[in-house]
């Protein structure tokens, strides 16, 4: 049986209870994974995608955004998940609705939150096109909610957890606790922004993991 089958998803349902059979039920084509950040995820999913065989939208993903945008990966990384500082929404209303700002838009290339989450709204639809592929965070959950191919999880892990993983990557304890709480904001933030939803809105997602239990029994 194909490794993708949503009968690997689901082997262990009750046969007897009503289920559909395997042949009825959808193939899975699609994972995707949202996280809170030091959970782990990254590492999870680059492994979920190699076992399966399948293309890995991660750092990629963040490549083709700015590639579609002509900008540097970098400029990406700082923008995306992330609402636009409050300062920068009222220049860029005013570069919008002013005289001056119409005359000076074009030459002007701007790469904020919402280009960004519009590239890459675009580039995880195509990348759920053509199937086979575990897609991290990015608002991807929430955009293919109607895929009936796509199987949504949501890695999380304790704070204390995250924390100590974070500083496994080199950052002070200081550093580790301002990124756990800064970055996952970041994200709440941008979900109830772009979606109007409470992150993670569990009910979006098939499965919810606790990483503290190890990456191997995770993945």
């Amino acid at each position: 049986m194909p490794i993708g089958h949503a009968a690997h998803l689901v082997a262990a349902a009750d046969r007897g209870g009503g289920y559909a059979s395997l042949e009825e039920r959808a193939v899975i084509r699609v994972i995707t994974i949202d996280r809170e950040y030091g959970s782990g995820a990254a590492a999870i999913a680059k492994k979920v995608a190699e076992r399966l065989g399948w293309k890995l939208w991660d750092q990629l993903l963040t490549n083709q955004i700015a590639r579609l945008l002509d900008c540097d990966s970098r400029t990406v990384e700082k923008r995306e998940e992330k609402r636009d500082p409050v300062f920068y929404r009222l220049f860029r209303a005013f570069m919008r609705g002013s005289y001056e700002g119409s005359l000076n838009a074009p030459k002007l290339k701007i790469v904020d939150a919402d280009c960004i989450r519009e590239v890459a709204e675009r580039v995880v639809k195509d990348a759920a096109e053509e199937g086979n592929c575990v897609i991290v965070g990015r608002g991807a959950a929430y955009y293919l909610q109607p895929r009936s191919d796509a199987f949504h999880v949501f890695i999380y892990a304790p704070f204390e957890s995250k924390v100590r993983r974070l500083q496994a990557d080199g950052n002070s304890e200081h550093e580790a606790v301002h990124l756990a709480e800064a970055v996952d904001r970041d994200r709440a933030d941008f979900i109830k922004q772009y979606f109007g939803v409470e992150w993670p809105d569990r009910h979006r997602f098939h499965l919810m993991i606790n990483s503290i239990q190890g990456d191997e029994w995770a993945i």
